[in-house]
């Protein structure tokens, strides 16, 4: 299994970045997805989940209305829109098969002005 998550980088506050994360080594098109972020010096927290067909998506309250999670399934690919993003974002964002244990290396987003 593997999760190659890609997308970070540095972003003023009010910008936007969309991350991807492309899977192999299962049947992706089976699985919910999440995506977790780890703030510096913080624990890893919950962001966003898409059910297997991408029908049912969730959020963390504190990115309703701005993040969108989003998936293609012929692409093996989860997405994470994340627009008006504010310094509290500041992350290493994951990937992740939910109820699996299943993790990508992450991509570090950075919101600074």
């Amino acid at each position: 299994v593997q999760l190659a998550e890609s997308g970070g980088g540095w972003v003023q506050p009010g910008g936007s970045l969309r991350l991807s994360c492309t899977a192999s080594g299962f049947d992706f098109r089976l699985f919910v997805m999440t995506w977790y972020r780890q703030p510096p010096g913080k624990e890893r927290e919950y962001v966003a989940t898409i059910d297997s067909g991408g029908g049912n998506t969730d959020y963390i309250d504190s990115v309703k209305g701005r993040f969108i999670i989003s998936r293609d399934n012929d692409k093996n690919t989860v997405f994470l829109q994340m627009n008006n993003l504010k310094f509290e974002d500041t992350a290493m964002y994951y990937c992740n098969v939910k109820n699996m244990g299943w993790w990508g290396q992450g991509t570090q987003v950075t919101v600074s002005s």
